[in-house]
């Protein structure tokens, strides 16, 4: 499966664009240019590595529209935004926050770590991205909820720490059958770099894992 409209800055930075030019960035983080091309940014929760206020300045646009977790409206507006530029959901909503571009919002918490409550309501996404299915899990660890997900490529952290480390990410892409699965969240603000490897090792190899860090 094609995964060339999918890259990754670094860490959980997620950028996404589609056949006819529409650019999707989930938490932008660790930038060093200013590509200024953002038409959508989706944000999983507010804590720093994902909710960046600098390197959201550097790839939004004067009209890009915003989808962030309904509990963080207060974040938003606190950092200068405008209310209207964002739609505020929660998770298992369904939106089209700019034409074209589908989104589910599914769940993202730890279990049994204090980092990711689950009374936040912070969120994963899934992008429908020209007919296929992404799945960018946020920082989350393997819920029994978000097993039945149905997607064509998951974006799922390995790092450990603060989410799945890459056995538990490994277990969770295998129990939910994707046709490609891409590690991320590892190497730099947590886990180790070789973190992808290990995931890799224990995925079923009927799913193909590629590597975008």
């Amino acid at each position: 499966m094609d995964t060339s409209f999918i890259t990754i800055n670094t860490h959980s930075s997620i950028r996404l664009q589609a056949k006819q030019g529409t650019v999707i960035y989930v938490d932008p983080y660790g930038f060093e240019t200013a590509p200024h091309d953002a038409d959508l940014i989706l944000i999983t929760h507010t804590h720093f590595d994902h909710f960046s206020l600098e390197d959201i300045a550097k790839v939004r646009k004067p009209h890009t529209s915003f989808v962030m977790p309904a509990n963080n409206m207060g974040d938003f507006i606190r950092a200068g935004f405008t209310q209207e530029s964002a739609a505020f959901l929660v998770p298992y909503e369904h939106a089209v926050p700019i034409p074209g571009i589908e989104i589910e919002t599914v769940p993202a918490y730890n279990i049994s770590k204090r980092f990711h409550p689950a009374d936040e309501a912070w969120m994963g996404y899934v992008i429908d991205v020209d007919g296929t299915r992404v799945y960018v899990a946020g920082d989350t660890d393997d819920l029994p909820e978000n097993r039945n997900i149905d997607c064509d490529i998951a974006l799922v952290p390995a790092g450990g720490t603060y989410t799945m480390d890459a056995r538990e990410a490994a277990a969770f892409v295998n129990a939910l059958r994707p046709t490609v699965a891409i590690p991320e969240h590892y190497g730099t603000v947590a886990g180790s770099p070789t973190d992808g490897k290990t995931f890799a090792s224990l995925v079923d190899p009927s799913i193909e894992v590629v590597f975008k860090l």
